[in-house]
């Protein structure tokens, strides 16, 4: 008979190591998993300083999280733990995060903390301790395949689904981790709270990225790379230049508000051209995108990627967090990966994922994805 985490042990010779953000997810799954009899201990990441962030409404890991954390071990009788991960965090997140910006792309901070930190560093962390697996928070879900690996699901609340934001998994890491809170609402998540009498029951869900402590992601830019912002032209896809700026790091594709511009038409930031510091904007139009090259990929699916020729793979899309799944076409060369979207889409940005799914279905099997590295537009506009 195999348990709750789907393992052949006992719940009491079961290690358990949660993640513990401090916010009301991980906390119901610490609490889920020791009324179920496992032997769990909470860890929670102290990743930056925290002291900007303390008390800011919506602030992600803020020093306020540590505490919390803290009170609620304490309250279903775990050992808790904090561990000092600054540095390596500085490094593989907030270093990354800068360099992505000056570029001209537009990153996910928690896309490589989950994949450098969370669940490479800790996943490490735990197996030290002992722990037979590492859980999580995340609105996510893992089942196990006949031949025992285990694969990434949509989670059940698609309104709470965070598949996006974990495709870089490994399967190698899938196998020790488990989301508890893959098959529920949130809803249920905040009464299991209530049930469980823990103090961050109404506790607001984080929103903001970590570490930008007042939202303006340029302030972090220029205070850690001073003097590597310039400014440059604004130009319009057909050749005219309209203006200037103060840096591309203030602007991002699909962007329309703030540009500083008055032509008598309505314009969107069409992409970023880092090495000459230019703004290119154009009409909505010009925004579609079609074709995707999606470098760094991380394959989850049974058939290998390198086997796939030019005729593809049908799958589903998300190339943003908002988005839904949407039909396209997988290609894998040997030598580069793209996706071909079935319909356009508008915004598609350099640095952020295009994640790969089975279907465009609810529930559907996450099949990896990767960073998007460079797009084609579905009717190339003039070359500003």
């Amino acid at each position: 008979m195999l348990n709750s985490l789907d393992l052949p042990t006992d719940p009491s010779k079961t290690r358990v190591v949660v993640a513990m953000s401090g916010g009301v997810d991980s906390s119901v799954v610490a609490a889920l998993l020791k009324r179920e009899g496992y032997d769990v201990l909470g860890i929670t990441l102290q990743l930056y300083d925290h002291g900007a962030t303390t008390h800011r409404k919506g602030a992600c890991c803020a020093g306020q999280d540590i505490y919390d954390a803290r009170r609620v071990a304490e309250a279903i009788g775990i050992p808790h733990y904090v561990l000092d991960y600054e540095a390596r965090f500085r490094e593989a997140v907030i270093d990354r995060f800068t360099q992505s910006y000056l570029a001209g792309e537009t990153p996910i901070p928690c896309v490589e903390c989950n994949r450098s930190i969370k669940f490479r560093d800790l996943l490490e962390t735990a197996r030290e301790l002992g722990a037979d697996v590492l859980a999580t928070g995340h609105y996510v879900a893992s089942r196990a395949l006949p031949d025992g690996r285990r694969a990434l699901h949509r989670a059940a609340d698609p309104d709470r689904d965070q598949s996006y934001f974990l495709y870089a998994t490994t399967p190698e890491q899938l196998d020790l981790l488990r989301f508890p809170l893959g098959e529920l609402p949130k809803e249920k998540t905040r009464e299991l709270a209530r049930e469980f009498g823990l103090t961050v029951a109404e506790k607001a869900d984080s929103q903001d990225i970590c570490f930008v402590t007042q939202g303006r992601y340029s302030d972090v830019i220029e205070r850690l790379k001073p003097g590597a912002v310039q400014g440059g032209e604004i130009v319009h896809v057909d050749g005219r230049v309209l203006g200037r700026h103060e840096g591309i790091i203030h602007y991002t594709v699909g962007q329309r508000k703030g540009l500083g511009l008055s032509v008598g038409e309505p314009l969107y930031v069409i992409r970023l051209d880092a090495k000459e510091a230019r703004v290119v904007v154009g009409p909505r139009e010009a925004l579609a995108t079609r074709l995707i090259r999606v470098t760094d990929v991380n394959w989850l699916g049974d058939v290998p990627l390198k086997s796939l020729n030019e005729k593809g793979m049908e799958v589903a899309v998300r190339v943003r967090s908002t988005r839904q799944p949407r039909p396209a076409l997988l290609r894998s060369t040997g030598t580069h990966t793209t996706v071909e979207l079935l319909s356009a889409e508008d915004g598609v940005s350099p640095g952020q994922a295009c994640v790969i799914y089975e279907s465009d279905a609810p529930r559907s099997r996450v099949l990896g994805g990767g960073t998007i590295a460079r797009t084609v537009a579905e009717a190339a506009p003039a070359a500003a």
